[in-house]
């Protein structure tokens, strides 16, 4: 095996097997587990309703069952939130991706974003993980910076750039400055690029820049996740193409 199929197999174990269709259709979703089964993604990320179907589906198997709360528009009550995420995780959900409300961050009224955020933390017990969605193309430098602080110091395991459902999702220079908020940690805490992630090109890219910050071991699915829809493809043709 070459170094291009040898980094697309480990790509695909850190993908987040994502259908956040607009339609909310349930049409893809047993397809979806089967390849997310198959191929040994890290996990699956739906729209709550369908956490229970994933859970049935992907019994037995290692990959993980993530959804999304406050999502997309981060601008929803915080009892509306967290009834979101009670369900989710009574139905089986094992990961939490909630939307920081970035606007009202963006604004100013910290606290609020920071009661939102820590109040959704306070109902996910160990092993289930917490990823926070920043929304990375809403914000300039300073307050992805400041979001992303925030955000790991309410204790998220997982920082993540975008919903998808924005004009400017995941990007490099925002996955840079969200690394240099991980590395100045103390606790371990991954990075979730998500968001317009389609090509083998693209992955490798974001793998260099998590290597070159934290070192060439760091990114395991623990650390690291790519939140995507056809990034399987691509990687698997990468694969195939080594034959």
């Amino acid at each position: 095996m070459n170094a291009s199929a040898a980094t697309a197999r480990h790509a695909i174990s850190l993908i987040d097997l994502t259908d956040l269709s607009d339609d909310h259709a349930p049409d893809g979703i047993d397809a979806l587990c089967a390849r997310a089964a198959e191929y040994g993604t890290a996990a699956v990320c739906v729209w709550p309703e369908y956490v229970a179907r994933c859970v049935e589906l992907l019994d037995g198997s290692d990959v993980g069952i993530a959804t999304v709360v406050n999502f997309p528009k981060g601008n929803q009550q915080t009892g509306v939130v967290l009834d979101q995420t009670l369900t989710a995780l009574s139905d089986g959900a094992t990961e939490i991706d909630v939307v920081l409300p970035y606007k009202m961050f963006r604004n100013g009224d910290v606290k609020p974003t920071a009661s939102l955020i820590e109040a959704v933390g306070d109902i996910i017990a160990p092993p289930g993980v917490l990823k926070v969605i920043l929304e990375t193309g809403e914000l300039d430098d300073e307050a992805i910076r400041g979001a992303a602080e925030l955000a790991v110091g309410l204790g998220a395991d997982f920082i993540k750039t975008s919903t998808g459902k924005t004009d400017v999702s995941a990007t490099l220079g925002a996955a840079r400055i969200m690394l240099e908020v991980i590395a100045a940690t103390d606790r371990t805490v991954g990075l979730k690029p998500s968001g317009g992630i389609r090509t083998y090109d693209d992955a490798v890219a974001y793998l260099d820049l998590a290597a070159e910050m934290m070192g060439p071991e760091w990114a395991t699915p623990s650390t690291f996740r790519f939140g995507a829809s056809g990034l399987l493809d691509a990687l698997l043709a990468e694969i195939v193409a080594d034959r």
